[in-house]
């Protein structure tokens, strides 16, 4: 448990909004019996979580509509673009996981590094990703299910109020799921991620002998206006730059680049999972590099196979998804099949993404940036307050609110964690060489400097209309934590680990007990 300095002891690295907590104290935190997850997780696992959460329905309905209406065949490059700017920063990730073994992902390594006040944005940051894609990604879920029991909609009608109850199932489900242990949790994602895995296999692999070659030409459309790339809905790279609308041409494949990202969203939560994982050190950078090699080369296989099989403006519309693909070809049993896909691929992104969210907030919380009371863990060793929590607040919000699509506002939330991520790597090089990593990324500072240079890449081809949502909603954040959050900081009273403690936290690390480790 923590204990509080006397008055005048408080050091400097503990003043002000860019106090910083060291690695020694977060692993050493790790070890309160209040607030201790249970150790269940192996490689395998964190692979399976990191495959889970990324293959979703993003690669039954993304891969279309973006072929359709922003890049044209040329959206097989935008994954690869996507995806060597998240394999760049998946490097990051694997080092910092490796060297602080903490729930809360980039909130953590944030706090190690940058102080308090970039700690709070950044755990405000991912609250936005991991709540509200759960949440929209449950009503698409229900969507599925309406098509796969035969109704034309989950839907009902209390009063005046639309009422999910597709969505509101599933969430209530896997929350109760997530609360009775983490291990359970995995061994149910790794039985759901093998069919729907097995369902994109098998869309490749049909899919294929339908190929013509023509329809991959011109493999970059010439560049024409849209409504989707006009005023605050263009590209904030195209409004800058004056080049007008950003549907297809180059502008149209950077912009796709930047849409498709959504797709790979969710490696991060594997990060989350550190505190719960047996041999952290190597078992993180392998579940997080694993994992997204396997969904980068499915993603690719896809849209390959895909823009080949029918002519991109067949894919135009909201409404295209892979199934449209087979359909022109009289494959009338894909629909169905992708169905199940779909659904179990929902099922598996949502359950993740609750977990990547109550994990944050439980890291948040035991800091006392949130109320401590909610980081108390149960019988099986999770926190069960924060989950219940967090599943009735997704809960609601799936049952009544007319979600629609919030792709873009995660990517920027996501890729601006990746940034702080990426510079903490080299910050922490610098103030920290003693840490023992697990994990190195090669060529420092080198790597993480063209991790951060993609990710704002992706971030200026995101739509105006997204980088202003994505400032209210900082600015909200921040009025949050000057309210409630300074005021009650563990360390801003003074908090820090027991003696004795810190010393099973530097054993942990497998780094010698040297006093001048601690308060770097």
């Amino acid at each position: 448990m923590s204990v509080h300095e006397g008055p005048g002891e408080t050091s400097g690295r503990k003043a002000g909004l860019f106090r910083t907590k060291s690695v020694e104290q977060s692993i050493a935190d790790t070890d309160e019996p209040d607030s201790k997850l249970r150790k269940d997780l192996t490689a395998w696992d964190l692979t399976v979580f990191g495959v889970a959460v990324v293959v979703g329905a993003g690669i039954f309905t993304l891969t279309a509509r973006t072929a359709g209406n922003v890049a044209g065949p040329s959206v097989s490059l935008a994954f690869v673009l996507a995806a060597i700017a998240c394999g760049l920063a998946a490097l990051c990730y694997a080092e910092f996981a490796s060297t602080v073994p903490v729930a809360g992902s980039a909130y953590t390594f944030s706090y190690a590094t940058f102080g308090e006040l970039v700690a709070w944005i950044i755990g405000w940051d991912l609250i936005l990703e991991f709540a509200l894609a759960a949440s929209v990604v449950g009503k698409g879920w229900s969507l599925y299910l309406a098509d796969v029991i035969g109704v034309e909609s989950t839907v009902v009608q209390i009063g005046d109020l639309d009422f999910d109850w597709g969505a509101v199932l599933l969430i209530a489900a896997l929350t109760a799921l997530l609360a009775t242990g983490t291990k359970l949790s995995s061994r149910v994602s790794a039985v759901i991620t093998a069919v729907k895995v097995f369902v994109v296999l098998l869309v490749i692999v049909v899919g294929a002998f339908y190929i013509t070659g023509s329809n991959y030409s011109p493999y970059i459309p010439p560049s024409e206006p849209g409504e989707t790339g006009e005023g605050i809905h263009q590209s904030l790279f195209s409004f800058l730059t004056g080049a007008g609308g950003s549907t297809f041409g180059w502008y149209g494949l950077l912009a796709a680049a930047s849409l498709v990202f959504f797709a790979f969203i969710g490696f991060d939560v594997v990060a989350t999972t550190a505190e719960e994982t047996k041999n952290p050190q190597k078992a993180l950078p392998r579940g997080i590099l694993g994992s997204l090699a396997i969904v980068t080369v499915l993603y690719v296989a896809v849209t390959l196979v895909l823009t080949g099989m029918v002519k991109y403006t067949e894919l135009s519309g909201e409404g295209a998804t892979l199934a449209t693909a087979f359909e022109f070809h009289g494959i009338t049993w894909a629909q169905w099949v992708i169905n199940l896909g779909a659904l179990a691929g929902l099922t598996t992104v949502v359950m993740v993404m609750l977990l990547g969210q109550t994990r944050v907030a439980f890291a948040m919380s035991r800091d006392g940036l949130l109320p401590r009371p909610l980081s108390h863990t149960g019988r099986h060793g999770t926190p069960v307050r924060i989950t219940v929590i967090v599943g009735v607040v997704s809960g609601v919000l799936a049952a009544f609110f007319p979600m629609g699509t919030l792709e873009e506002m995660v990517n920027i939330g996501t890729l601006f964690a990746f940034v702080l991520v990426c510079v903490g790597v080299i910050i922490l090089r610098r103030t920290r060489p003693d840490l023992p990593r697990g994990f190195r990324v090669p060529l420092v500072p080198l790597i993480p400097i063209l991790a951060v240079a993609a990710c704002l890449w992706l971030m200026i081809n995101l739509s105006v209309e997204t980088w202003i949502r994505f400032v209210v909603w900082m600015v909200i954040g921040i009025v949050v934590y000057f309210l409630y959050g300074r005021r009650h900081s563990v360390l801003g009273q003074g908090g820090r680990p027991v003696p004795g403690v810190a010393a099973r936290a530097l054993d942990h690390l497998g780094g010698p007990d040297e006093p001048r480790h601690r308060g770097r």
